[in-house]
């Protein structure tokens, strides 16, 4: 069809502002398609992801580290505990471990506790009160003081340290006086209860235990 003067003298106003109107009328509804295709693409392509991956996990990483001290601990001799014995105050109270590895506890007297977890601990003092003592006994045990640990090699101050909770690998080289200028900083010996010795790295990541042995090593270059 082929628009004539005739045309725009029978629509009221002037034909150029009706061209125009036309034109930014279709020119809003393309931008209109053009926004609703982006918003569609965006959606159907989804959040952007790493290709490469989570970066590598370093060495020292991979290193079976030993396992934090509240973890499962084994109680040794050097340990000072607290017993509670609920509704009996009289066979309540602290109570070492022994060098033989047990603690004499009231009416029930020596009980094993090294090699033992608390968990296993509380069993054992609950089974002893039941035999013949009380009924259905209820036991709490925790750790006030761990036994010692000790560091020995290329270090300032070697010998038998308080363990505190959390120590580290260079924790305990700091408390002993540091590095000798002959040490191997980056590694350490750890032997723990009668297990071998076994190598680690120097690290923060690495925990200390209570009771465990460890060596600094002498460097050879």
């Amino acid at each position: 069809m082929r628009w004539t003067a005739d045309f725009f003298d029978f629509m009221p106003g002037d034909g150029s502002r009706f061209l125009a109107a036309g034109w930014l009328r279709r020119a809003a509804l393309a931008a209109g398609g053009l926004l609703v295709l982006v918003l569609l693409s965006a959606c159907t392509d989804g959040p952007r992801t790493n290709a490469a991956g989570p970066a590598a996990a370093t060495s020292e990483g991979d290193v079976p580290l030993p396992p934090d001290a509240d973890i499962d601990y084994k109680l040794g001799s050097g340990d000072r505990l607290r017993v509670i014995v609920f509704g009996e105050p009289d066979l309540s109270g602290e109570f070492d471990v022994s060098g033989s590895g047990r603690a004499a506890l009231p009416l029930i007297g020596q009980v094993q506790a090294e090699g033992l977890t608390l968990s296993t601990f509380e069993d054992a003092v609950e089974q002893k009160l039941q035999e013949g003592y009380l009924t259905s006994p209820r036991v709490s045990v925790e750790v006030l003081n761990y036994r010692p640990f000790y560091i020995y090699g290329e270090v300032g101050e070697p010998g038998q340290y308080p363990y505190t909770s959390g120590l580290t690998v260079l924790n305990a080289v700091a408390v002993a006086g540091g590095y000798t200028y002959r040490a191997n900083q980056s590694r350490v010996y750890i032997t723990r209860g009668t297990g071998d010795e076994v190598e680690y790295p120097a690290s923060q990541a690495v925990k200390v235990l209570p009771g465990d042995v460890v060596r600094v090593p002498e460097r050879f270059f």
